[in-house]
Parts: C-alpha cells; structure tokens; sequence
C-alpha cells in the first residue's frame, strides 16, 4: 500500500511512517492540514492516516473537502478525543474508520489493512457458487435469489470460502484475513461462525455448500451443495 499520514506531530508520525515502512507499504508524510489536502487529491494513495485536530485547515475540513472533490480514497482519521460527538463528527465527514490516541500500532496496521479489503471487495467481480451469490461492492448475499443477511464477519468468511471455491481454506487462514490474526487459534470462534453460517447459507434452502475438512480447514462446493 501507499499510505499518506498527515499528522502534525512530527515524532508520532514519523513513529508511524517507520512502522508502516518495516511492515512493507510507501509512505509519504505532511504535517498540515492544507498540504495533506494536496496530497491526498492529487491521488496515488491507497489510504490516508488523518489527524483530527491540525493546525489550521482540521481533519473534518480535510475529509469533507476531499469527498466533495470526489475522492474515494479510505480514510482512517486519528483523534485524541474519544468523545463519542468527535468519532461521529469523523464519520460523518467522510472518514470510513477512526482510531484515538493513544493507540496500538498493530491496531492502526490491521485497521488500515481492513480499509484496503474493503476497497478491493469493491472492485472485485460478483461471486456465484450454484444458486449462491455474492456481490462485493454492496456486501449482499443471496441463495435462490432470496437475500441471506450476514454479519461483517460472516460475510468476510463467506466471500474467503468462495473466492477459493473447492479448495481448503484453513483456520489461520481465516484468523489471518478477517480477524487479522487477533484472536486464538485454540478458540471455537472460527467455529461458531461457520456454524451460523451454515444455519443461515445452507440449511434454510436445503445445501450443504460449507464442508468441514478434518483436521485441515473448511470448503466450499463449487457447485454450491
């Protein structure tokens, strides 16, 4: 990723841009809010890392001039606040997440890493395994043309299973892209999920789509079950 911090201040940001760096992505780094805007709408960025509070031109003023210029790039705004008012102010500026001070770098990576799947599913082409179908860029599930409602967590585990229709898809594989490696590999999570699941994808309409594979990880017929 291309990632665009702006932060004014200097020894946080630069913290975070050496983090960003080890962990592989390009990052270019201003401590303004009206240099952040010209950066950031002159495109090139898969994401931008946006203080709320910088001198003169604000994060608010910064996201919202960036929407209404037509920029789609994720935003993940920064804020010493945690007052539930300035995490809404955020959002409804245009900012597709938040993150408050102080904050765990790892945090800040997974989060950013979330923004950039979600940009992807956006993107990426419409999935069908059988009657079941599922459409990234609206984040809708349907089995025999009825809509299957899901939870962000079902629906990322979902979309896994059938980009990799009729392979195995094993559990730190799940772990490590819908929950970012945040939880354990000992814990029955993974299982309660797939087990909804089913009880919502499968077992309503009569399929058997979701297989558990022994001991490897889970499946899901390309034919749809």
């Amino acid at each position: 990723m291309r990632v665009l911090v702006v932060e004014d201040e200097r020894r946080l940001a630069q913290l975070v841009a050496r983090g960003l760096r080890e962990a592989g992505h390009a990052v270019d780094i201003c401590h303004t809010g009206s240099d952040g805007l010209l950066a950031a709408a002159a495109g090139g960025y898969d994401s931008v890392v946006l203080d709320l509070m910088l001198p003169g031109l604000d994060g608010i003023s910064v996201c919202q001039a960036l929407r209404r210029h037509g920029s789609t790039v994720p935003v993940l705004m920064l804020t010493a606040r945690g007052e539930v008012p300035d995490r809404v102010a955020g959002l409804d500026a245009g900012a597709d997440d938040y993150l408050p001070k102080p904050f765990s770098f790892d945090e800040l990576l997974a989060r950013l890493r979330a923004l950039h799947r979600r940009t992807a599913d956006a993107d990426a082409a419409e999935l069908r395994a059988g009657d079941l179908r599922l459409d990234p860029a609206r984040r809708q599930v349907f089995r025999v043309g009825t809509e299957v409602a899901l939870s962000a967590r079902e629906f990322d585990i979902l979309y896994l299973l059938m980009a990799r229709a009729g392979q195995c898809v094993t559990r730190y594989e799940i772990l490590d892209e819908v929950w970012d490696g945040e939880t354990d590999l000992r814990s029955n999570v993974i299982d309660v999920y797939i087990a909804n699941l089913r009880g919502k994808v499968d077992k309503p309409f009569g399929r058997h789509a979701i297989t558990t594979l022994r001991g490897a990880g889970y499946r899901l017929e390309p034919d749809g079950g």
